[in-house]
C-alpha cells in the first residue's frame, strides 16, 4: 500500500483554526495598503477603516469567494509543448527563491554574486530535469538593471526552456510587462489567459498585512488568470505567535485575505494556498527554514488547503546551511520528505541553500534525484499474488544447482526497475571502483552532470517577428526610471522594499 499522509491536525483542530481565522478577519481585519484594493473590498460589503487601513471581511464574503477558487489548473511552457496539472491530490515540484549569490568553490567563501549567465544556466538545467517542472526568476542577475530585470529574464525564458516560469508580484507595472511579453510570445492575451504560462508569488507581510506593491501585482496576475502563490513568511516568536497553533491561525488569515482579494479582482483566478513560514531561532534571532518545525507548519497548511479544497504550496529541500555539507543534506531531505508525505501539491525551492538566498546548480540535479527517492518512498509496497513471488521463492530455494539466485529469474528482470530505485548520482560502488572513477563526492558528480546538460543544450528557436517585438519591448522597459515605477504603484517614498527579499531599490 502507499504511504499514508502525515497529518498533525485532527478534524476538530482544523475547524478550530478555521473558526479563529474567521474571527480574526471579521472582527480584527487585515491591513490593506492599496486604496483601490480597499475600495474593492468595500464594494463587496467589507468594513473599511481608511484611517487605520484595516479591512474587516464578513464570513459570508469569505465563504463565497473561497468557493470560486479552482481546485485544479494547468501550467504550460512558452511554446505549449510542455504542460502539467496542479490539483488537490497530486504533487508537483519546482524551484523558487531569491538567490543573489551562487555557489562557486573557486571564490573566497565559496560564493559570488549572480549574473545573467547564471540565470540562463539555471533555466537550462531545470528544462532538462525529470521532476522539477517549473522554474522562476530565482537567480537574480546582479549585472542587469533591477528595474528591467524581469523583462530580460522573460526574454531568456522563451529561448531556453519548454517549461513554465514565474516571478513575484512585484508591482503593477512589472507584472503587466510580464503579461504583455508573454502575450507576444504565445500569440494573444486570450491564449495566455486560457493556458497560463506564469506562476506569481504574493507575500502577505506578517502580521496581517497585504502590502501595496504585492497587492498591485496580484491584481494583474488575477486579471490574466495566472496561478498565484499566496504565501506568508511568518516567523514563530517574532512576526507570529511562538505557538504553532497561533502561527497557523495568523497565516491562515493572511492567506485567506489574499485569496479573497484575488477573487474580488477576478472570480475564478487560480491560486495556491501557500506558506514559507517557519520559526525564529531563539539563540540567534534568525529564521530557521531548515528546522523540523518548518515541515510541521507546511504539513498543517496542506491540511488546511484540503479543508478549503484549494491546491497547496509549501517549501521542501531547504536548509540554513551556508555550505554544501551534511547539514545541507539532511535539512533539505527532511523538509522535502515531510512536505511530500503531507501531500503538498506544489513543492518548491529546489537548487537553493542558505535560506534560499544562494543557488547551486549542483543542488538542482541532486534535488531532482532526491525527489525520485521520496516518490519511491511514497509508493510504498505493492502486495499481490505476483509480487509475493511464492513460486519464485520455491524455485530458487529448492534448486539443487549451486550458485543459483534471484538475479537469473525473469521475475527479477520484470520488477527490478519497478520495485528498486536505481540512482544516478548516488555512489554505491566499492572503494576501489570509486577510486578508479576519480574519487568524486556527490557535489563533483553533480557538477559533471550540470556540465553535460549545459554542453548539450541547444537554445530554442523563436520566430523572428516575435524576437523583434520582444527586443523592442525590452528597450522600452530599459528606458524607465524609478519614478516611473513609483508613480505606477502609487508609492511616494524614496525607497521601494520588496517583500520576501533583502532588496531595496533607492533613488539615485
Amino acid at each position: 500500500m502507499k504511504l499514508k499522509r502525515i497529518e498533525f491536525l485532527s478534524k476538530d483542530e482544523v475547524q478550530a483554526i478555521h473558526s479563529s481565522t474567521i474571527e480574526i478577519l471579521s472582527r480584527v481585519g487585515i491591513k490593506v495598503d492599496s486604496p483601490s484594493a480597499r475600495n474593492t473590498f468595500k464594494d463587496y460589503g467589507a468594513e473599511v477603516n481608511d484611517h487605520e487601513l484595516f479591512i474587516k471581511i464578513p464570513e459570508s464574503l469569505i465563504k463565497e469567494k473561497l468557493s470560486t477558487v479552482p481546485e485544479s489548473f494547468k501550467l504550460h511552457g512558452p511554446d505549449g509543448t510542455f504542460n502539467f496539472e496542479v490539483n488537490t491530490t497530486s504533487t508537483q515540484f519546482a524551484t523558487i527563491g531569491t538567490p543573489v549569490k551562487i555557489y562557486d568553490p573557486s571564490k573566497k567563501g565559496g560564493v559570488r554574486k549572480t549574473v545573467l549567465d547564471d540565470t540562463i544556466k539555471q533555466i537550462r538545467v531545470v528544462d532538462s530535469l525529470k521532476n522539477i517542472n517549473c522554474s522562476h526568476i530565482d537567480v537574480w542577475p546582479n549585472d542587469v538593471n533591477y528595474l528591467s530585470l524581469h523583462a530580460h529574464c522573460i526574454y531568456q525564458w522563451v529561448h531556453n526552456t519548454r517549461k513554465p516560469y514565474g516571478l513575484g508580484c512585484f508591482g503593477r507595472l512589472a507584472s503587466q510587462d510580464m503579461m504583455n511579453m508573454a502575450s507576444i510570445i504565445v500569440g494573444s492575451e486570450k491564449e495566455l489567459i486560457d493556458n497560463p504560462r506564469f506562476v506569481g508569488f504574493m507575500n502577505p507581510t506578517s502580521p496581517l498585512h497585504l502590502p501595496q506593491l504585492m497587492t498591485n501585482g496580484l491584481e494583474i496576475f488575477a486579471k490574466y488568470k495566472q496561478p498565484t502563490i499566496i504565501a506568508p513568511e511568518a516567523l514563530a516568536g517574532t512576526t507570529a505567535p511562538v505557538t504553532l497553533a497561533g502561527l497557523l491561525t495568523q497565516i491562515n488569515a493572511e492567506i485567506i485575505g489574499g485569496i479573497v482579494l484575488s477573487q474580488l479582482f477576478n472570480s475564478g483566478a487560480p491560486v495556491f494556498f501557500g506558506t514559507v513560514s517557519t520559526i525564529t531561532d531563539m539563540k540567534s534571532g534568525n529564521a530557521a527554514l531548515g528546522s523540523i518545525e518548518t515541515g510541521i507548519i507546511t504539513a498543517a497548511i496542506a491540511q488546511l488547503a484540503r479543508f478549503y479544497n484549494i491546491p497547496s504550496r509549501g517549501p521542501g529541500g531547504i536548509t540554513d546551511s551556508k555550505v554544501l555539507d551534511v547539514q545541507c543534506g539532511f535539512e533539505r531531505l527532511q523538509t522535502l520528505l515531510v512536505a511530500t508525505q503531507a501531500g503538498v501539491n506544489y513543492i518548491t525551492c529546489a537548487g537553493t541553500y542558505e535560506e534560499t538566498l544562494v543557488e547551486a546548480l549542483e543542488l538542482l540535479v541532486i534535488d531532482d534525484e532526491l525527489v525520485d527517492i521520496v516518490k519511491r518512498l511514497i509508493e510504498g509496497i505493492n502486495v499481490n499474488k505476483e509480487t509475493l513471488a511464492l513460486d519464485v521463492i520455491k524455485n530458487v530455494a529448492t534448486n539443487p544447482k549451486k550458485g543459483v539466485n534471484y538475479l537469473s529469474e525473469v521475475h527479477t528482470r520484470k520488477f527490478m526497475r519497478k520495485e528498486l530505485y536505481i540512482p544516478k548520482l548516488i555512489d554505491r560502488n566499492r572503494r576501489s571502483t570509486w577510486r578508479k572513477k576519480g574519487s568524486k563526492d556527490i557535489i563533483n558528480r553533480a557538477r559533471d552532470k550540470v556540465e553535460q546538460i549545459l554542453q548539450s543544450f541547444k537554445p530554442l528557436n523563436v520566430d523572428m517577428e516575435i524576437e523583434k517585438e520582444l527586443l523592442d519591448y525590452i528597450k522600452k522597459v530599459d528606458k524607465r526610471i524609478l519614478d516611473d515605477y513609483k508613480k505606477a504603484e502609487g508609492i511616494s517614498t524614496g525607497t521601494v522594499s520588496l517583500p520576501g527579499t533583502d532588496i531595496t531599490v533607492k533613488d539615485n
